[in-house]
């Protein structure tokens, strides 16, 4: 067989066997990045363009880890809680992922105030982005979702373990709690709003509330 025949072979065989693999990949895994979203910070970084250190570096994390080697300088602002008749659990000040999501999202800190760096011009996040610190008109966040909360609210889905509400584990609990991120994957924006799964018909709702 001429060695260029067999070359093409090849490439096809390896074509072949790509495209196989990401069959075999979830939608959500095969499309994971940062890169070019809302999220994208390089703008912020240096000129290297560095797309992660604005949340996360290697080296001299800050002290307080609201997430894995944690960079960005977190809010210290009291937030006001949502609160209602019918909520049967006691939501507690924003804590670990919630308010590493709010260190930018609450408007009170510079988008690139993280690291040793001294903010610039980038200003505070704004706009339907800037939540602020008046939660109350927002779903709550840091709540213990376990056992002896659906059983004094059975509208809710039981969760099937203290790391996830669903069987399928795309809605994460942290620490036993529900947070901003077990609604939302800050790294991939597959399906809008940075959400972990489609909400075509309330699906992400209907994970956790059985209406």
């Amino acid at each position: 067989m001429k060695p260029v025949k067999l070359l093409q072979i090849r490439t096809l065989l390896a074509v072949a066997l790509t495209a196989t693999t990401l069959l075999l990949v979830p939608r959500a895994q095969a499309m994971q990045s940062i890169v070019g979203s809302k999220h994208d910070m390089s703008a912020y970084t240096n000129s290297a363009g560095q797309v992660c250190v604005a949340c996360h570096t290697p080296h001299n994390a800050q002290a307080n880890q609201l997430a894995p080697l944690w960079n960005h300088t977190s809010s210290s602002t009291p937030f006001t809680l949502y609160s209602s008749a019918t909520l049967k659990s006691t939501p507690g000040q924003p804590t670990g992922a919630s308010k590493a999501c709010l260190s930018c999202h609450d408007g009170t800190v510079a988008l690139d105030s993280f690291g040793n760096k001294t903010p610039g011009s980038a200003g505070k996040i704004s706009g339907a982005n800037n939540l602020g610190t008046d939660l109350s008109d927002d779903h709550p966040v840091s709540l213990t979702y376990d056992a002896s909360l659906v059983t004094l609210n059975p509208t809710l889905v039981s969760p099937v373990s203290g790391a996830f509400v669903d069987s399928a584990k795309t809605v994460p609990l942290f620490n036993g709690k529900l947070e901003c991120a077990s609604c939302h994957d800050a790294h991939d924006n597959t399906y809008t709003f940075f959400l972990r799964k489609s909400n075509a018909g309330s699906a992400l709702c209907l994970s956790c509330h059985n209406k």
